[in-house]
């Protein structure tokens, strides 16, 4: 699970790489779910939760950048 502080130090070009990594981690637990393949169920919200720290990131960063 990524901190709020460790996303911080990263670039907008490093966020928009992770933000990529997880969607496509999160669309295979989808299916691996669906399939009834799923290690950790628990992952699911890891990944969620982690998708909205990023987005929340860039918008703030955004919304300072005006």
């Amino acid at each position: 699970m990524a901190k709020a502080e460790d996303l911080r130090a990263k670039s907008d070009d490093q966020l928009s790489a992770d933000l990529g990594d997880l969607k496509r981690e999160a669309f295979n637990l989808r299916f691996q779910a669906a399939t009834n393949q799923l290690e950790r169920p628990a992952r699911i919200k890891e990944v969620r939760r982690d998708i909205a720290r990023i987005k929340t990131l860039q918008g703030e960063r955004a919304r300072t950048a005006k």
